[in-house]
């Protein structure tokens, strides 16, 4: 569990007795506690390798008053901010639980982002070249949802020398021909 990081210990202690003091449930997912309202996930809390952080899952919503969230990952994170600590100072309970009242506020209103369109990916060259040489393939690849598609198109083009994307492309014609997607046996344990 992500909570359970030695090199973060005291700070996960704090944070963790801090987020008690919220009143919210607390449920573990994908292993982490996580508290919510309402059945909607709030806040979380876990110890990574540089920092210790809090991410509120629609932070994005958030007034941030001190300027301490940030994006997780820039270009991928769309509602979910972390605000992060690398020493037990810098954790102030105050302002930790004026942010999770305003993040259960959040919820309260029922403010979500909304999905954005699908785009249609472009089919990397690798894996067009093994559909259009594999009619199976190319039917089963044809059979999958839209999301699984761009899943396998992603994983491909994401790959930065030719030989990569090669070898991903004969990784996943096993999972194509079997209708799965590339991340299904992950989703499966959420």
């Amino acid at each position: 569990m992500i909570q359970d990081n030695p090199q973060w210990a005291e700070e996960l202690v704090r944070i963790a007795e801090i987020l008690a003091k919220t009143g919210l449930p607390a449920a573990i997912k994908w292993g982490a506690e996580v508290f919510t309202y309402n059945g909607k996930n709030v806040v979380s809390y876990g110890g990574f390798k540089n920092f210790v952080s809090i991410w509120f899952y629609n932070g994005v919503f958030l007034s941030d008053p001190y300027k301490v969230l940030v994006t997780a990952s820039e270009g991928k994170t769309k509602s979910l901010r972390q605000w992060r600590f690398t020493s037990i100072d810098q954790i102030d309970e105050a302002k930790i639980l004026e942010y999770v009242r305003e993040a259960v506020e959040v919820e309260k209103k029922g403010l979500k982002l909304a999905p954005e369109k699908h785009q249609p990916v472009e089919i990397p060259e690798p894996l067009a070249t093994a559909l259009a040489s594999d009619p199976d393939l190319q039917s089963a690849f044809a059979g999958l949802t839209s999301g699984k598609q761009k899943e396998y198109c992603l994983y491909v083009a994401e790959a930065k020398q030719e030989a990569t994307k090669l070898s991903r492309v004969e990784k996943i014609a096993p999972m194509i021909l079997q209708g799965v997607g590339l991340h299904d046996k992950y989703k499966k344990n959420c």
